[in-house]
């Protein structure tokens, strides 16, 4: 069964911007496209019925005006529609199980919005089984031009962070884009070093050389797998999210890995958390595989 892009719309310019944004890549990723808007009933003491009935239909509407304004704009694009009764949180979260990416919109620079309010936004991305990609109601497709790149970071050992290295190689192949891998790094405590570290040290000429060989190890399985994605290596020392967010400036997209999901609640990360709030493009967040 194919997997399909779904969007997550509300109303509002920036899921508008959602899903303009998951109409062009499902068209990138030749994947049919998903609308779905989430609401919940809210009696209001007149007629329940009669108002449950209204509320229903006006959700219906909603979906269907954005699909239909998708389906204009991309002729050939399979596209459907569906007004969910449910939780946000809930709803999305089910969606995206079923789906190769789900998209939502947020506000420019600052706090998200809507659906993706405060703790509401976090359990979506923390708890999503597929990636999910935050758009900004001023995202416009000239974002995407060629000659911008797409962002990635990259951290730990060379198996880590695979998934994010893996979606943001498949998109920048879907979208003819060079690619842009990011590996910070800083001085470890003092108590880090061991005579086991401090000899991988010594055979890798010092802590960059060090970096950059880790970097080059786990780009090596991506490269030979996407031979024609160009790609440069960014290895700088520094804090993750400020490295991240300076390469960003210019990109149309990033990509970063998620944490896994603790017993404790949701988590995303700091960096993660940084490139949602602060990152110009649109930002892409890569559940562990």
């Amino acid at each position: 069964m194919t997997r399909p892009v779904t969007v997550g719309v509300d109303g509002s310019p920036e899921s508008a911007a959602a899903a303009a944004w998951a109409g062009r890549e499902a068209v990138r990723r030749d994947l049919p496209l998903r609308i779905v808007h989430a609401w919940q009933w809210q009696s209001y003491d007149l007629a329940p019925t009669a108002d449950r009935d209204a509320q229903a239909a006006w959700a219906e509407q909603l979906a269907q005006e954005v699909r239909a304004t998708i389906a204009e704009r991309h002729p050939g694009l399979t596209v459907t529609a569906d007004a969910v009764e449910g939780g946000s949180v809930d709803t999305l979260t089910e969606e995206a199980a079923a789906a190769e990416l789900l998209v939502l919109g947020s506000r420019g620079h600052g706090a998200l919005v809507g659906f993706l309010l405060g703790s509401v936004g976090r359990q979506v991305i923390a708890g999503s089984a597929a990636p999910v990609v935050l758009v900004r109601s001023d995202d416009r497709p000239s974002a995407e031009a060629a000659g911008r790149e797409i962002v990635v970071g990259q951290h730990g050992d060379p198996e880590d962070g695979a998934a994010a290295l893996g979606f943001a190689f498949a998109t920048a192949a879907a979208r003819g884009a060079a690619l842009r891998v990011v590996r910070a790094w800083s001085l470890p405590p003092v108590f880090a070093y061991s005579p086991a570290s401090l000899k991988l040290l010594d055979e890798a000429g010092g802590l960059e050389p060090y970096e950059r060989k880790a970097l080059d190890e786990a780009l090596r399985p991506w490269r030979e797998r996407f031979p024609d994605v160009p790609v440069t290596e960014h290895v700088e020392m520094g804090s993750a999210g400020q490295v991240l967010l300076e390469a960003a400036a210019g990109a149309q997209l990033v990509v970063v890995g998620r944490h896994a999901s603790l017993p404790v609640g949701p988590r995303i990360g700091s960096v993660a958390h940084a490139l949602l709030h602060h990152a110009p493009c649109p930002v892409a967040v890569v559940p562990p595989a």
